[in-house]
């Protein structure tokens, strides 16, 4: 595999094409946005004296209510390995536990599903971080897989081993990924400070329990006590309303954790329908966010004997049950199954 850290062919492509459209106007002209673009515009935009101010001690109180919900796990904890749990781990202890410690013992292994997810986000951040104007979807992709291919990581193994119809289908994919949010995003102003792939890491009880996440969008930045930031989720696929409000009202609480001040708005954006589902962030939100993260690291360690033997895994059959690999040898599955194809 090429590890050359100069620029690939895809991003010198790029890189000129869009030089030679810069020349052309030294600003690019101001674009018309659709509706698909002015809604999620309209829905987003709030001005500064509409925006909430939280208390000075919010942070403090949210986090002195974690560690003492939490010390009982925490004492369990060898501080040399940390209990790690981010919104994955939260969703698999609220959905399936069987399925979820099933997947939990297997090897991490990519898949093209997963790999295209990969490489059309790279794509998009690209796209959000170029500096010159409009550069299509297609050359965005060719040279997030050329940057991907290149890395030091198992999806660049994955990408470098695949063959030619694979690699054609998921950049076939992709493409359209990042053509649905150029067509439904209005495009990102530099004053908004847009950034992608954000990591966030929040240390309770001395480090013992940790909290991670990472956004795949957010913009703009809060003005002391005052929020401003706005955290999106991009997903495709079916909406799942309910579940991923949970995911981002936890990514509010640790950004909460983080800075001291809460972000004002969480939204997940789906890509293949051009909707944006909203929530503003208020206390409320945070404290429904601190009860069920404590809830979800309590069952955690549970399941994992932190805190006595393994407790034995739940079985919660749901519509995964189709593509579940346990599904074979499951009757609660079996029989969620049968029932759903009778209804149909």
């Amino acid at each position: 595999m090429c590890l050359d850290p100069g620029p690939t062919g895809a991003v010198r492509r790029l890189s000129q094409r869009c030089a030679r459209l810069a020349i052309v106007s030294d600003a690019p002209a101001a674009r018309q946005l659709n509706a698909a673009q002015q809604d999620v515009l309209e829905r987003l935009r709030r001005p500064a004296s509409e925006r909430p101010t939280f208390d000075a001690d919010l942070a403090t109180r949210l986090r002195d209510e974690l560690e003492s919900r939490l010390a009982e796990v925490a004492a369990a904890i060898d501080p040399v390995s940390p209990l790690f749990v981010g919104k994955r781990q939260l969703a698999g202890v609220f959905g399936c536990e069987a399925s979820f410690l099933h997947d939990e013992e297997q090897l991490f292994a990519w898949t093209p599903p997963m790999a295209t997810g990969a490489v059309a986000h790279r794509a998009i951040e690209l796209g959000i971080n170029w500096r010159s104007p409009d550069p299509a979807p297609a050359d965005l992709v060719d040279a997030a897989l050329d940057s991907l291919t290149r890395g030091d990581t198992g999806l660049a193994d994955w990408l470098y081993r695949c063959g030619d119809v694979e690699r054609a289908d998921l950049r076939s994919l992709a493409v359209s990924r990042v053509s649905d949010f150029s067509e439904g995003w209005p495009p990102l102003l530099p004053n908004w400070r847009p950034t992608t792939e954000s990591r966030c890491r929040v240390e309770l009880c001395d480090g013992r329990i940790q909290l991670n996440g990472k956004y795949d969008l957010t913009l703009g930045t809060p003005d002391g006590r005052r929020a401003g930031k706005v955290i999106v989720d991009l997903k495709t696929g079916r909406r799942h309303t309910h579940m991923h409000r949970e995911d981002l009202r936890f990514y509010a609480l640790l950004e909460t954790l983080k800075l001291g001040t809460p972000p004002r708005t969480v939204a997940t954006y789906y890509l293949e329908s051009a909707q944006i589902d909203i929530e503003e962030v208020d206390e409320n939100l945070l404290e429904v966010a601190l009860r069920r993260t404590v809830d979800g690291i309590v069952r955690y360690a549970e399941l994992q004997g932190h805190l006595g033997p393994p407790a034995e895994p739940l079985k919660r059959p749901g519509p995964p049950c189709r593509w579940c690999p346990l599904r074979d040898d499951c009757a609660e599955g079996q029989a969620y199954l049968a029932e759903a194809d009778d209804e149909r």
